[in-house]
Order: C-alpha cells, then sequence, then structure tokens
C-alpha cells in the first residue's frame, strides 16, 4: 500500500450472473471457496477463498440477459485470481479443461515474456477470468 492511498484493497467483488447456482458450484468445487451467506430472496450469494470475497447475483431475467462483450461494454472487462505457484495454475488448467461450463480462453503462459504466468478462461455464468501465478 502506497502512503497516499486512500483505499486497502478490495472488500468484495459482486457480479451478476445468468445461472447462480452452476456459477456458486464453479467456485466451490473448482477453486475450493466456501459458502459464508446467502440471502434467497434477492438471490444472492456471498463466497470466500479467505483472502477475496465474491457476492454472486442471479440475473433477474437470464434468458435476455446481455452476454459479456469485453471490447463494447464499459464495466468489469475481467476477474483476476492468485494462485499459489505455477503447479497450482497449471493442475488448474487440467482440471478446468474438463470442467461442464468453462471455456478456456488460453493456456497457462507467460505474461508480456516474463516469469509470472497467466491463463485466461470463461466460467460458468457469464464471467470472464485470469489465473495468475505471479513469479517467486
Amino acid at each position: 500500500m502506497t502512503a497516499t492511498a486512500l483505499t486497502q484493497g478490495a472488500h468484495h467483488i459482486g457480479l451478476t450472473v445468468s445461472d447462480l447456482s452452476q456459477t456458486r458450484s464453479f467456485f466451490i468445487d473448482s477453486l475450493g471457496f466456501e459458502q459464508v451467506g446467502e440471502v434467497p430472496d434477492y438471490p444472492a450469494v456471498f463466497l470466500s477463498d479467505g483472502a477475496t470475497m465474491i457476492t454472486l447475483w442471479q440475473a433477474k431475467n437470464p434468458g435476455t440477459a446481455i452476454p459479456f462483450d469485453r471490447k463494447n461494454v464499459v464495466g468489469l472487462h475481467h476477474l483476476a485470481l492468485k494462485v499459489q505457484n505455477d503447479a497450482v495454475l497449471d493442475k488448474l488448467y487440467r482440471s478446468l479443461s474438463e470442467t461442464d461450463g468453462v471455456e478456456i480462453e488460453f493456456a497457462p503462459e507467460s505474461l508480456g515474456g516474463g516469469p509470472t504466468k497467466h491463463m485466461m478462461i470463461s466460467i460458468p455464468g457469464g464471467i470472464r477470468m485470469e489465473l495468475i501465478a505471479l513469479a517467486a
């Protein structure tokens, strides 16, 4: 944190998704998040990996919801989550390649030619996600 920053990192990230149940299952089953709360009437669920909280909201009309378009819609371009190391990133790549509703945009590769590796996916619910293993 810089001496001039008035914020202290993200408290939570809220995402509207087309299928709340499927997206919740992805975070819990594929990434190991825990559900820490929910508001069934909204409907919304709150998930955490111990460092980041994700709030998922069900789109009101999933059939007419506008799908993500990273080049033409103002707003979230993607969500980037850190993983422990290259081995975890590679393990996730193998696992997610076989996970229903996940589309691999690109496999783990060097970020900008440096030692940090990352991959990009689309997860159930229509969110674009980057998984990144920072260089040690």
